[in-house]
């Protein structure tokens, strides 16, 4: 299992994710995304995949955020399938840490994400991250919101 502190003196560490965080994960998600929350069988297939990185941030043994990266060999990129943290845990750093944890064990070039054109607060840590918007996908969400698709180049 993979474990890194992030933040230096806050307890929460950054930990590879499985499906015994299937409750949990599924809490999280209903919590973050409301409308957008993913039925508990694609928490499962997140969870057990092969072919997905999972990662979790955790604080006193519960998890306040989570990533997920389907990594596609073939295609040479990397797609968030997921990302999210807990409101009372936001603009804490959290996020940032979860992203670069991310990053740096996808070894593909290139990383890419959707996020809901409404979501500012996501598209600013995005771009802090030096991910530039390459398409949008119309009425991509529930409500119809567009989906704007992000990518950054990783080497």
């Amino acid at each position: 299992m993979s474990e890194q502190a992030p933040l230096p003196g806050s307890g929460i560490k950054i930990l590879t994710a499985t499906w015994h965080d299937l409750r949990e994960l599924y809490q999280l998600e209903k919590l973050c995304f409301q409308v957008d929350a993913w039925p508990i069988l694609d928490i499962l297939g997140v969870l057990t995949l092969p072919q997905v990185l999972r990662l979790k941030a955790v604080d006193d043994h519960k998890m306040v955020g989570f990533i997920a990266a389907d990594l596609r060999r073939m295609q040479k990129v990397a797609w968030i399938a997921t990302f999210a943290v807990l409101p009372e845990y936001r603009k804490t750093g959290i996020g940032s840490a979860l992203l670069e944890t991310c990053e740096s064990q996808i070894n593909l070039p290139w990383i890419r994400l959707s996020v809901r054109q409404s979501n500012q607060s996501a598209i600013q840590l995005y771009q802090k991250h030096s991910y530039q918007q390459i398409d949008i996908w119309r009425a991509y969400y529930k409500g119809g919101d567009d989906g704007l698709i992000f990518e950054k180049n990783l080497h």
